[in-house]
């Protein structure tokens, strides 16, 4: 009877989902027109949407990281603004300041750029750490102090940091607690010849594409609710919790090899954005359910910038995809 309950429990969920994530075809369709491509960069957008996680895009100069984010605040019905790290940004800069009004005697608050839906962080590992740690609190805690007063930020708020891996000159490393912040770390490739002479073309027609809003924010917030419903076996739950716990101890999962080339395994952070991230997946692909194969496509992106690497694996060429494909390959998939 309990099955029969469950199978009929599933049958309504996928219903649910089925009708609520018809947003998803929207957004994409709308975001198409601009973005040539790159359907990597544009899945990792809507998970850390509906995930509600902010995301990290690493990828040289020039591969649309900031067209992909402001083509996404046009699409949705949010607002926008895009901040352009330099090793002279004050946290004022970012967060807004208090100033003097000496005709009323008093302080009044101008908020900075921070306060909206959509929030570019263009090079972001240029910022000194003033900058970093003012950011730090507006994505953990969604909210901005300002002398005594705390302002919450505007739902949904997401932070889409770029750093350029090619020049190093004048830039500082983020932190580990930083880094861990972000729901997800995609890495950035160069599109195909084809999409590269289609980009061309478009680029060399004066008309470009007015994207029109098709979600407003009440719609995505919904989303989010829904996708939190997605429904995750308790066997997909113990594979997530292998995966991490691979990462931290890999000798308990025959990978005793791997263990002098890790300093620091994936974080609890880690087990929570895998599983919210395998959710907003199933939903991207109109599923009420979370099958391993969503875990696997997420995995990359959600755990290289949690893992530490030690000098010998620096030495060996490893990187840490390296260890999470072997890791993906080696932990037993339900």
């Amino acid at each position: 009877m309990e099955e029969n309950t469950t199978a009929i429990d599933i049958k309504l969920l996928n219903e649910k989902i089925e009708k609520e994530s018809s947003i998803i075809e929207l957004l994409q369709m709308e975001m198409g027109k601009r973005i040539v491509g790159q359907k990597k960069m544009v899945e990792s957008l809507l998970i850390g949407m509906l995930g509600n996680g902010h995301i990290l895009l690493e990828g040289v100069p020039g591969l649309a990281k900031t067209l992909a984010i402001k083509t996404l605040s046009d699409a949705v019905d949010g607002t926008f603004s895009r901040l352009q790290f330099t090793p002279d940004l004050l946290p004022s800069d970012l967060i807004g300041t208090q100033m003097y009004n000496m005709s009323t005697n008093s302080f009044s608050t101008k908020k900075g750029p921070i306060f909206a839906n959509f929030v570019l962080a263009d090079e972001i590992n240029r910022a000194p750490a003033k900058v970093q740690s003012a950011l730090l609190e507006a994505m953990q805690e969604k909210q901005v102090t300002l002398g005594d007063e705390t302002f919450p930020l505007p739902k949904p708020f997401l932070v889409l940091a770029t750093q350029n891996p090619v020049e190093q000159e004048g830039t500082y490393p983020l932190p580990e607690a930083q880094v861990d912040r972000f729901m997800l770390k995609t890495i950035i490739s160069y599109p195909t010849i084809e999409d590269e002479q289609a980009i061309m073309r478009q680029n060399m027609t004066m008309a470009q594409d007015q994207l029109t809003p098709v979600v407003s924010i009440d719609k995505l917030l919904k989303a989010r609710e829904v996708v939190r419903e997605v429904y995750m076996d308790e066997k997909i739950e113990r594979y997530i919790l292998d995966l991490i716990f691979a990462t931290r101890n890999p000798e308990n999962y025959k990978m005793a090899k791997l263990k002098p080339l890790i300093t620091f395994g994936a974080s609890p952070r880690g087990s929570i954005n895998l599983a919210v991230a395998s959710k907003a997946r199933a939903f991207i692909k109109r599923r009420g359910f979370v099958i391993p194969e969503d875990v696997r496509a997420v995995a990359h992106d959600v755990l290289r910038h949690r893992i530490g690497l030690t000098y010998e694996a620096e030495a060996e060429n490893m990187t840490t995809d390296d260890i999470i494909t072997q890791v993906l390959n080696t932990v037993e998939v339900p």
